[in-house]
């Protein structure tokens, strides 16, 4: 599974804007609601949960909040730079300005795991990271993801 299988170009956000994890973490549920037609209820609880059993904020600036949810049959994610990095109990305590949410159908856990994987590995990629932190917008973004999927993923 490639990065470029997970996120759209409408999955990409540039500049978004969050006081706090909380508030991070409402607005990605929120953009991911709309997009996959759920409601909000349906995916922040679940984050959540996952967000109980220890941070997802896996150092170097980076956050993979994720979570599995019924409701839908594949992986989905949003990539979001921020326009001021939010603590976000990482495990190394520095600041996230770089997140991809990320929502797994239940069921197929190896096969999900591996989208998992996936996005770490591009994410954590420090290549990768300089690039998505200079770009000037969402499209840039996104273009960014298509120029590194096959190479980085």
């Amino acid at each position: 599974m490639t990065i470029d299988e997970i996120l759209a170009p409408d999955d990409a956000v540039a500049g978004l804007r969050a006081p706090s994890k909380k508030a991070l973490l409402e607005s990605l549920a929120a953009r991911a609601a709309d997009r996959l037609g759920l409601g909000i209820d349906d995916i922040l609880p679940a984050l959540a949960k996952r967000e109980d059993l220890g941070s997802t904020g896996v150092g170097d600036g980076v956050a993979l909040p994720h979570a599995r949810l019924d409701g839908i049959e594949r992986p989905f994610g949003l990539l979001a730079r921020l326009r001021d990095p939010v603590d976000f109990d990482a495990v190394d305590d520095r600041p996230v300005d770089l997140v991809v949410l990320l929502l797994l159908p239940m069921g197929g856990e190896g096969r999900h795991l591996n989208a998992l994987a996936c996005v770490a590995r591009w994410l954590r990629d420090p290549e990768t990271a300089a690039a998505l932190r200079g770009a000037r917008d969402a499209a840039a973004l996104y273009a960014i993801v298509g120029s590194r999927a096959l190479s980085k993923a």
